[in-house]
């Protein structure tokens, strides 16, 4: 009998989420150091297909499903992670200076909802570390997007200088920015979502910035702050929306494991973050690139959202609850689920279901 993910959850579940996600950690990056075994891990997971292939942002993208932001906050993972199958990898949330983030506990399990709720407040090695390992790491065969966002001891007032700062600095080493205004961990941090600071920010950064600019929303936006925000953002530099960042409307879960504190991913959020999607995507699809994140973790998802507009997709907590071979999953049954509706390329699918 085979050992299977399922055997190894159960061993990693043990662990605390945090610790648990250092040893996925080790294992992903010790891969590394065994002769030949990263190339044994891709020609298993990595699906090259041209009915997946895409150019967006001007770079070629072997298949839609990238690693979403946070779980490899510190650019450590590049590597393990292309050999998993991923399409794009984004690093990050990281900031200008070092940072702890919040106290510990704040990653929480609510297992029977294959979902998770973390308080992690942008803990990082800050930019000078993380900047020393993509020297080593860029340019890479898949593109790699950046995630910045302010230093918690940064006020509101000031913020606009770290997100200046980080473009300045990582111009050279990613193929887009993703601007994180839209985490709940750290203090007031959302109350930058509003249409004079977006504005602003993106003013500014399009004028620094060598690579595209993508805004990153919640879904517990209002929806007409949503389109507002959203619209904002575009008219002013940016090139693409991510929707959605983890939430804070508790009333999703019924887990006795959820706490009063921190954003809630995985499948929970993933009705909130498909309406909240639709609704964005209606005003502006065609006019961006739309990225769909928030309890993904299915070809069937992923299908939904792309022909609701998505050109790419990102995952972070199916990953947990799936395994390593998730990219790989979701990549064949897309293949097969495009190839049923009669369609030779992902971009006859694309925005299909999009309120015309």
């Amino acid at each position: 009998m085979g050992f299977s993910y399922n055997d190894l959850k159960k061993i990693l579940f043990m662990f605390s989420p945090e610790t648990a996600h250092k040893i996925a950690e080790y294992f992903i990056n010790g891969a590394e150091f065994v002769p030949g075994l990263y190339d044994k891990i891709s020609k298993e997971c990595v699906i090259n297909d041209p009915i997946l292939e895409q150019t967006i942002f001007d770079k070629p993208y072997i298949n839609p499903v990238g690693i979403g932001g946070g779980f490899d906050k510190n650019a450590t993972m590049i590597e393990g992670l292309k050999a998993l199958g991923f399409g794009f990898l984004e690093y990050g949330t990281f900031t200008p200076m070092p940072q702890k983030g919040n106290e510990k506990p704040r990653l929480f399990r609510l297992i029977e909802e294959e979902s998770i709720q973390n308080a992690m407040g942008f803990n990082n090695d800050g930019a000078d570390k993380i900047e020393g390992r993509l020297i080593k790491a860029y340019p890479n065969t898949i593109p790699l997007w950046a995630n910045i966002g302010k230093n918690k001891i940064t006020i509101n007032e000031t913020a606009i200088h770290d997100y200046i700062k980080l473009v300045n600095q990582f111009n050279k080493f990613c193929d887009a920015f993703v601007i994180n205004i839209s985490s709940p961990n750290t203090p007031n941090l959302r109350a930058l979502q509003e249409v004079g600071f977006v504005s602003e920010l993106f003013d500014a950064l399009s004028k620094l910035s060598k690579k595209p600019l993508i805004l990153k929303i919640a879904p517990d936006l209002n929806y007409d702050d949503a389109i507002k925000i959203s619209t904002t953002a575009v008219n002013n530099g940016a090139s693409g929306i991510i929707i959605s960042n983890t939430s804070v409307d508790y009333s999703l879960s019924k887990s006795p494991n959820l706490k009063n504190f921190g954003g809630l991913s995985g499948k929970v959020i993933a009705e909130k973050s498909r309406q909240i999607f639709k609704v964005v995507a209606d005003e502006l699809y065609g006019k961006t690139t739309l990225i769909a994140c928030g309890g993904i973790d299915s070809p069937e998802e992923v299908y939904k959202r792309i022909k609701m507009g998505a050109s790419l997709v990102q995952i972070y907590t199916g990953f947990i609850f799936q395994g390593p071979t998730i990219c790989r999953d979701i990549n064949l049954g897309l293949k097969a689920l495009l190839r049923l509706d009669g369609f030779s390329h992902i971009s006859q699918a694309i925005g299909i279901d999009v309120k015309k």
